[in-house]
């Protein structure tokens, strides 16, 4: 579906954010964390606005430990960049949608 945040694990991360044509914004996040429910709107928000030239996806860090551990994850919400499956840019912690596309350079 355009515009919409995909899910991601361990087991589809490298074909759904490494092998992305697109730049890929993958929000690591976990369900008791009261700052990534109030980043995920902004997440979705970004999803469509960016839609065709941005994949945005999520990681729930308790499901896929592997993932969030490969990328030194030790706070959430953490949101990467990925540019031709390298991260160009890591933002930790929730902000407003204005303050997250210009640390993303997106903005």
């Amino acid at each position: 579906m355009a515009g919409d945040v995909i899910e991601v694990s361990d087991a589809d991360f490298q074909t759904e954010v490494l092998d992305s044509d697109l730049p890929v914004i993958v929000d690591f996040w976990a369900a008791w964390c009261g700052p990534c429910r109030m980043v995920g709107p902004i997440v979705e928000e970004i999803a469509k606005d960016q839609e065709g030239q941005l994949k945005v996806a999520k990681l729930n860090v308790d499901e896929n430990r592997e993932t969030a551990t490969k990328y030194g994850i030790m706070s959430i919400p953490t949101i990467l960049l990925f540019e031709k499956g390298s991260v160009a840019k890591q933002v930790v912690g929730a902000m407003p949608k204005n303050a997250l596309l210009q640390e993303l350079g997106l903005g």
